[in-house]
C-alpha cells in the first residue's frame, strides 16, 4: 500500500489510538518519523517511543501513549494537525515560527539542523518547513 503523505498517517494513527484510549500504538518507521517522535517525547506529549525490528524487512515505531493519572484517563495530547502538505508546502523564516495555542502546544520544524520543535528552532535563529502543530 503507498501512502502519499507518511506523515499525515503517523499523526492520524496517534490521533485515533488516543481517541480509543490505547496505551501504545504501531506506526511503519522512517528517519523523519522517528525524528518526530524524539520531539514529542521531549516535549512530554508521548510518554516513550521504541523501533522495533520484526520478521518483516519494514522496521516499526512502537509508540507508548501518555495519560494523566486523575480520575480517569485524561490525554495529553489533545490535537494533532499536519500544516505542510504534498500538495502545499508551508516554510516560515526564523522571525515568523508559529506558536501553537499561546505556547501550550509545539510547532514541529524541519530545519536544516533536523528536525526540532518551534521554540528550539527560534532560540537557534532557524527556520524551515512546518511540519505539524501538537496541543
Amino acid at each position: 500500500m503507498s501512502l502519499s503523505d507518511p506523515i499525515a498517517d503517523m499523526l492520524t494513527r496517534i490521533r485515533n489510538a488516543v481517541i480509543a484510549r490505547h496505551e501504545v500504538v504501531l506506526v511503519p518507521a522512517s528517519r523523519v518519523k522517528i525524528s518526530i517522535a524524539k520531539v514529542l517525547k521531549e516535549e512530554g506529549f508521548i510518554k516513550d517511543y521504541e523501533v522495533l525490528k520484526g520478521n518483516t524487512p519494514q522496521r516499526v515505531i512502537k509508540i507508548h501513549l501518555s495519560y494523566y493519572t486523575t480520575g480517569k484517563k485524561q490525554t495529553v495530547v489533545n490535537g494533532l494537525q499536519r500544516v505542510s502538505k504534498p500538495s502545499l508546502r508551508v516554510y516560515c523564516g526564523k522571525g515568523e515560527i508559529p506558536r501553537v495555542y499561546g505556547g501550550l502546544g509545539v510547532a514541529i520544524l524541519s530545519t536544516s539542523k533536523g528536525i526540532l520543535p518551534g521554540q528550539q528552532a527560534w532560540r537557534r535563529g532557524l527556520g524551515g518547513e512546518v511540519l505539524c502543530y501538537v496541543w
